[in-house]
């Protein structure tokens, strides 16, 4: 079992950044690789980036939408893992979720559907204003 709880959102000025956080519990964070969702007042949760299970290559992939803005990064010593959001827009406000898979493969695989993971944390919530 994992819990993941996010924590960063905020309010922030078009062309600003933040960084976004993910705790999660247990002692083989390592092995499970991340994702980053998100979801706009009625819209359909969507996939913002993902990142691989440690020692698979540290494979990263982002939705169009965020490439070249936002980076995902892990620290697995202190069970976390954040979203940098640089040059934010509008359109990016949203409620972040974090997510985590647990992946014994060591394929490198960077899961990009809402059904391929196992955990949630709670959301956070981003507003980003003209």
């Amino acid at each position: 079992q994992v819990q993941l709880v996010e924590s960063g959102g905020g309010l922030v000025q078009a062309g600003g950044s933040l960084r976004l956080s993910c705790a999660a519990s247990g002692r083989t964070f390592s092995s499970y690789a991340m994702g980053w969702f998100r979801q706009a007042s009625g819209k359909e949760r969507e996939f913002v980036g993902g990142l691989s299970r440690s020692g698979s290559g540290a494979t990263h992939y982002y939705a169009d939408s965020v490439k070249g803005r936002f980076t995902i990064s892990r620290d697995n010593a202190k069970n976390t893992v954040s979203l940098q959001m640089n040059s934010l827009k509008p359109e990016d406000t949203a409620v972040y979720y974090c997510a985590a898979k647990y992946d014994g493969s060591w394929s490198g695989f960077v899961f990009k559907t809402r059904d391929e993971y196992d955990y949630w944390g709670q959301g956070t919530q981003v507003t980003v204003s003209n």
